[in-house]
């Protein structure tokens, strides 16, 4: 784990303002910045960057965070890297705690990726020269653009031709780490390309850098498609093709299209189609899915509409449900009979693709078609049978409590059994509108008293006793405080980097997003204090009505004290 107080003074050190403009224009509006927002398709700016605070926020659709997660949600990278490349840009050193790769095997990768990229360049550069490769790509509707767009290119038949591609001093044939990365077969004595006669599509990860190949076999060989092993590079069930190539349209579009093959992806995105990518030989992996929720809200599988097709959406749903959130869409579309994206978007064009993907049925309809194929409702066994096969499916949605109701409603309607009842907390709404004026004023005690601390950590000091609350900005609240209390040089920013992934996350970005939309005229100090008063109140009311409960021989003097002086505040006149 890299420290807390490191990841402070990185963010102490750091101008966000400076970072978000490294990829997004923004443009000075009062005390902040603003823009439209790069994680969702908007027509006027409600993406904000406040230079004071060091964080932003979009009233749209609700992203927050520091520069630490603008680079991990925007750029992808992970949490160790986007520290790492805002510590090189302030001249600070990551501390090391035994999980960062040495130095040693940080140079050994960049080797790796060398090796990948001048394996890449070499196929490319084979593809204008190879007759039949060209001829079959052009056979398949192909444009060279759009093979030079996706880094298409052909390894030859011969057994080791990777040596000219690495003949420029990179690296000796006789390498391990072309074996490593999947480059070479060694096999006793011998050593052979794994590629050979095939048309090659590069993988890429999300910063384009080259960590795997797909290869189509020129002819009648078998595979037909060949992907590159699982490797230190490559992970086959982490990786998607064409999310480098797709990710600004994809977040533009609000939506991803998940198809099965390569070919899906580099003809829609020839026809104008560029939100796809394509899972790489396997079924969708949680670790996908939660790639792909967290690019956009609506994430559409298309599959071919043959048993394979239906088995593999399967797969995708059952892998998709522990993911899922409120307010994200899955949906599951299937391709008419023989066709596949690429044979449909040659035939019928972009629009009609679209149109297509606007059929689609959503996750709750799939499902139940699924299982209500596997039961007779007719009978009541049939019923609860249906209840049963329902059962682990809802037991997934733990992060989609309104889904996961809604679901239970609608199988309490086809089987006549009761949904479960209970005390069942519904998450909070995450994306707040945007309010004007004195922004607080209608907001409860709780987010006033909330938002001002974030505004002042100081004020941290001046909270009494709090009424109890299961209110989620009550229990933000109150950790809050708890901490502020060990720590009084932090600040809003360092607190929601701080809770980044627990339960008070959602309440505290939404209460720093506040902080955004106040005006000049906003009077904080007056709000913070009736607020205080009136959280004094009902916890001086709770009290007394726990005193009161309990007998007077039972009481301290100071008890005793207390619940008098309630009792008279009660009869006071309020006049």
């Amino acid at each position: 784990m890299i420290p807390q107080d490191f990841l402070q003074q990185l963010l102490d050190r750091t101008d966000i303002v400076a970072v978000v403009e490294q990829y997004v224009p923004l443009k000075k509006a009062g005390a902040n910045y603003q823009s439209r927002c790069p994680f969702h398709n908007e027509k006027s700016p409600s993406f904000s960057v406040s230079p004071t605070k060091q964080f932003y926020h979009c009233f749209g659709c609700g992203a927050h965070g520091t520069a630490i997660t603008f680079l991990m949600e925007h750029a992808g990278m992970p949490f160790v890297e986007a520290v790492s490349v805002l510590s090189g840009r302030v001249g600070m050193q990551v501390p090391d705690d035994g999980s960062r790769r040495p130095p040693e095997e940080e140079s050994r990768r960049e080797r790796m990726f060398e090796r990948m990229e001048a394996a890449s360049n070499w196929y490319r550069k084979n593809l204008k020269g190879c007759e039949k490769a060209v001829e079959y790509l052009k056979l398949r509707g192909l444009s060279g653009e759009t093979a030079a767009r996706f880094g298409i290119g052909y390894a030859p038949e011969g057994w080791q031709g990777l040596r000219e591609a690495l003949a420029a001093g990179i690296a000796d044939y006789a390498d391990p780490l072309l074996v490593e990365i999947g480059l070479v077969i060694s096999q006793e004595d011998k050593r052979y390309d794994r590629f050979r006669d095939r048309v090659m599509f590069p993988i890429r990860n999300e910063r384009g850098q080259t960590i795997a190949f797909g290869g189509r076999v020129l002819g009648h060989g078998e595979p037909k498609y060949l992907n590159s092993p699982e490797t230190p590079l490559f992970h086959k069930g982490r990786e998607l093709y064409g999310l480098h190539e797709h990710r600004r349209a994809i977040q533009g579009d609000n939506r991803v299209v998940v198809v099965e093959g390569y070919m899906d992806v580099v003809m829609l995105d020839q026809y104008g189609v560029q939100n796809a990518v394509a899972t790489l030989g396997t079924a969708i992996t949680a670790d996908q899915a939660t790639r792909l929720l967290r690019l956009a809200e609506d994430v559409v599988f298309a599959f071919d509409g043959d048993n394979a097709g239906r088995k593999a959406a399967w797969r995708a749903l059952e892998n998709s449900l522990p993911q899922i959130q409120d307010g994200k869409r899955l949906s599951f579309l299937f391709l008419p009979e023989g066709e596949d994206p690429d044979s449909y978007v040659r035939a019928q064009g972009a629009d009609a693709f679209r149109t297509l993907c606007g059929t689609a049925a959503p996750l709750s309809d799939f499902l139940f078609a699924e299982l209500t194929a596997q039961t007779d409702l007719g009978s009541q066994e049939g019923q609860v049978r249906l209840a049963k096969l329902m059962e682990p499916h809802l037991e997934k949605l733990g992060q989609a409590p309104l889904l996961k109701r809604a679901l239970q409603q609608r199988l309490a309607g086809l089987t006549g059994l009761e949904a479960p009842r209970g005390n069942q907390r519904v998450a909070p709404n995450r994306y707040p509108t945007r309010p004007s004026g004195r922004a607080a004023v209608q907001n409860s005690s709780w987010q006033i008293a909330l938002q001002a601390v974030l505004h002042d950590p100081v004020r941290a000091t001046r909270m009494g006793e709090l009424p109890h609350s299961e209110r989620p900005e009550a229990l933000a609240l109150a950790t809050l405080i708890a901490l502020l209390r060990e720590h009084p040089e932090l600040s809003a920013r360092d607190l929601v980097e701080r809770f980044r992934g627990r339960e008070e996350q959602t309440a505290l970005e939404q209460a720093a997003a506040g902080l955004l939309a106040w005006d000049e005229s906003y009077d904080v100090e007056a709000d913070f204090q009736g607020a205080l008063n009136t959280l004094a109140a009902q916890a001086g009311r709770a009290q007394a009505r726990e005193l009161s409960g309990r007998r007077p021989s039972e009481l301290t003097p100071e008890e005793k004290f207390r619940l008098l002086a309630s009792l008279q505040r009660r009869k006071a006149p309020s006049g």
